[in-house]
């Protein structure tokens, strides 16, 4: 076999890989619940693995990001919103360009913006499903989730869960 077939084997591996990304600030209480989430989600899949998924703890996003969403095949986003959803409220869209994400609440929000917008523009074309999480824009300061933002990250993790054993 020739170094260039181990090469588009190896991409072709790489493109069917889903990338479980969490974003957010987890010194700023339930609008890090994106992080909260993939870690836990991490946490079960390291119990029971999944072929092919990548959990990443995203943070508050950055152009370093770009290479890892260019690298999956399917793309799932957990992020916080200020969306209008009660608090608590999981959604799960598929947007397609950045004005159909919902607002999300601290300053990655451009940068996730404008990361996704190269991603598109560089031609990328994969799967992007975005779960939001309704967080209170005016949650005290804190190093943790609420008992509410604890719930709706379980559910999320729950509904990522059910959605990659299906695929």
């Amino acid at each position: 076999m020739s170094e260039r077939s181990v090469t588009s084997s190896q991409e072709t591996n790489d493109r069917v890989k889903t990338l479980v990304l969490g974003l957010g600030n987890v010194l700023m209480g339930d609008e890090g619940i994106g992080v909260y989430a993939v870690r836990a989600l991490e946490t079960r899949l390291a119990a029971h693995p999944l072929p092919a998924v990548e959990c990443l703890d995203g943070g508050t996003g950055g152009f370093t990001l770009l290479e890892p969403l260019e690298q999956a095949g399917r793309i799932i986003l957990i992020d916080a919103a200020n969306d209008g959803n009660p608090v608590g409220t999981v959604s799960r869209t598929t947007p397609r360009f950045t004005r159909d994400y919902p607002p999300t609440i601290t300053a990655h929000d451009v940068g996730m913006k404008d990361l996704l917008d190269m991603f598109y523009i560089q031609g990328g074309t994969h799967e992007i499903i975005l779960y939001a999480i309704t967080i209170d824009p005016k949650q005290p300061i804190r190093m943790s989730l609420s008992e509410g933002g604890e719930r709706a990250a379980r559910e999320a993790v729950e509904r990522i869960l059910a959605e990659l054993n299906a695929a």
